[in-house]
């Protein structure tokens, strides 16, 4: 009897939750995003229902000057690339996060949007720029938000944002099931050759502290002199890694089936404590005192 509750609570909201990890090219964003649709139909065909894929993906990351990155730029989600994503998530059942480069108006940001087989979703704008980005990109203003899909809550960051453990606790606190994180991981100072990325344990260290899992999908390659490091995991709300970190310089596509339901019962860790009810909101606010845009 045991075993059958087992099975039926396995199954409560499972998916298979895809991690693509490529190389896109600086500058070929037709190529790229030719190579992206290949890629998540490869995925679809191996039952991915969530696909995550890496950040700039469809442009390269490399700018050298911002009229560069403005030309490789896009509006969402009306955009070339948002809308070949919308089509294959249409015609294959699938929920995509991905990321892009966003033009609105005059202004760029470094986005991951969230497309699903009804078309758009939402986007989510990089809240923390790391290094040359800043010469390029507008600190993001769409807050940490959270969208309630049929297979569950997902968020978004991206890369940097993993260093801020309040990215992911605002959105935990929403009641995000999974937190997908489109990612371009380069060496850190100090990063022992033998080691995984700080990336993939910041990645651990949030889905155990808040309870979610963490779906990171990263690029491979070097570009324009930068080496990028590869590693994509998919992490359970426990904070061990269910797939990954895959390979640190081939193109390589991990699955992982996740029950979004462990997320909101990992959540109590015993008969005493929670990880959310345990928060000392009598001596720091609920949300970090910050703005939750809905």
């Amino acid at each position: 009897m045991k075993g059958d509750h087992e099975r039926m609570r396995g199954s409560e909201s499972l998916i298979t939750v895809a991690c693509i990890q490529f190389e896109p090219r600086v500058g070929r964003k037709e190529e790229n995003v030719a190579e992206s649709v290949r890629l998540l139909h490869l995925a679809a065909d191996r039952g991915a229902r969530l696909c995550v894929m890496p950040e700039l993906c469809n442009s390269g990351y490399l700018f050298n000057t911002r009229a560069e990155a403005f030309a490789l730029s896009e509006e969402v989600p009306q955009g070339s690339t948002t809308q070949a994503w919308i089509e294959v998530a249409r015609t294959r059942g699938l929920f995509i996060a991905a990321g892009i480069a966003e033009r609105a108006g005059g202004r760029l940001y470094n986005s991951a949007v969230l497309v699903g087989p009804d078309g758009y979703v939402g986007t989510y704008r990089k809240m923390h720029l790391w290094y040359e980005e800043k010469l390029f990109f507008e600190p993001g203003d769409l807050g940490f938000p959270v969208f309630a899909l049929p297979l569950g809550r997902v968020g978004m960051a991206i890369c940097y944002d993993v260093w801020f453990p309040e990215t992911m606790r605002l959105m935990a606190v929403q009641g995000a099931d999974v937190i997908c994180v489109p990612t371009n991981w380069v060496p850190m100072p100090a990063q022992p050759p033998d080691e995984r990325p700080m990336a993939v344990y910041l990645c651990m260290a949030a889905a155990h502290s808040n309870a979610v899992y963490v779906a990171a999908a990263d690029r491979v390659g070097t570009e324009r002199g930068q080496l990028f490091l590869g590693r994509s995991v998919v992490v359970s709300p426990a904070g061990w890694p269910l797939a990954g970190p895959a390979s640190a310089d081939e193109p390589e596509t991990i699955y992982a089936d996740c029950n979004l339901a462990e997320s909101r019962r990992m959540k109590t860790l015993n008969e005493l404590n929670s990880i959310m009810q345990d928060r000392r909101t009598d001596f720091y606010d609920r949300t970090l005192g910050s703005r939750i845009v809905p």
